[in-house]
């Protein structure tokens, strides 16, 4: 497992490619948390809004880059013909897609940390002028929906991850997490039902994970539905990397 893990950092580091997207993602996550902040204006929260949560709106472009990248990291191997080659080194095919998880979600978290941490300052610098309190790390909700945010981008990355394995194709790989994350979301505001609008929005990997962005009423249960989409989709990616031939 070591060996398998210092060839997927070594991949990862040497690689144009996943450092593009990791910078992809910070900087798109932090500029439109930045646009969003500084667009709202409402003294003393008079609005009602979510200050917090609205300044971690980048997190919804900002996914984007990370679903692509963890659908190249293993479906780039097969379309190049490289994992004939990685499976040659480690034959055992559930420790190269457990080595190609770590070493991914270690670096989504360094990013997701980075854009956040940013997010962070920005909204203490812009919020107090638009009659906002500034978010601290003193607040324990604060605190839950800037790490939720993280770890929701981490899960973001292995259900990525496990659509590539499973799909190999890049194209059809990415369309589907995509798809996965943003059509139920655009469904549930399409929907009139309200049953049918909650039953989206509560089993919808978007809309259920960033719940834990929320500061007032949510917790972490909704992350649990993203972590169930990702663990199936790593678990049939594994089923069928062990199935197939390369």
């Amino acid at each position: 497992m070591r060996h398998a893990v210092h060839a997927e950092f070594t991949k990862l580091r040497t690689t144009a490619g996943p450092a593009r997207l990791l910078l992809a993602c910070v900087a798109v996550t932090v500029a439109l948390g930045a646009a969003v902040t500084a667009a709202m204006s409402c003294p003393g929260n008079g609005c009602g809004l979510d200050a917090v949560r609205l300044s971690l709106a980048g997190v919804y472009l900002g996914q984007a880059p990370v679903a692509i990248l963890a659908v190249l990291v293993i479906s780039g191997e097969h379309s190049s013909g490289l994992i004939r080659t990685t499976l040659t080194a480690v034959p055992r095919r559930a420790v190269v897609l457990a080595a190609k998880a770590s070493v991914l979600a270690l670096a989504v978290a360094a990013a997701g940390g980075a854009a956040f941490l940013a997010s962070l300052l920005v909204a203490r610098a812009v919020l107090p002028g638009n009659g906002y309190p500034p978010p601290s790390f003193a607040d324990g909700p604060t605190v839950r929906a800037y790490a939720g945010s993280v770890l929701y981008l981490v899960l973001v990355a292995l259900l990525g991850l496990g659509a590539g394995a499973a799909v190999r194709d890049s194209a059809a790989a990415v369309g589907a997490v995509l798809g996965l994350l943003y059509l139920p979301a655009i469904l549930a505001l399409s929907v009139g039902n309200a049953h049918w609008q909650r039953l989206l929005q509560r089993a919808a990997p978007m809309n259920a994970g960033l719940a834990v962005q929320s500061t007032t009423d949510a917790g972490w249960s909704g992350l649990a539905v993203l972590a169930a989409w990702a663990a199936g989709a790593l678990l049939a990616g594994a089923l069928l990397l062990h199935r197939r031939g390369t």
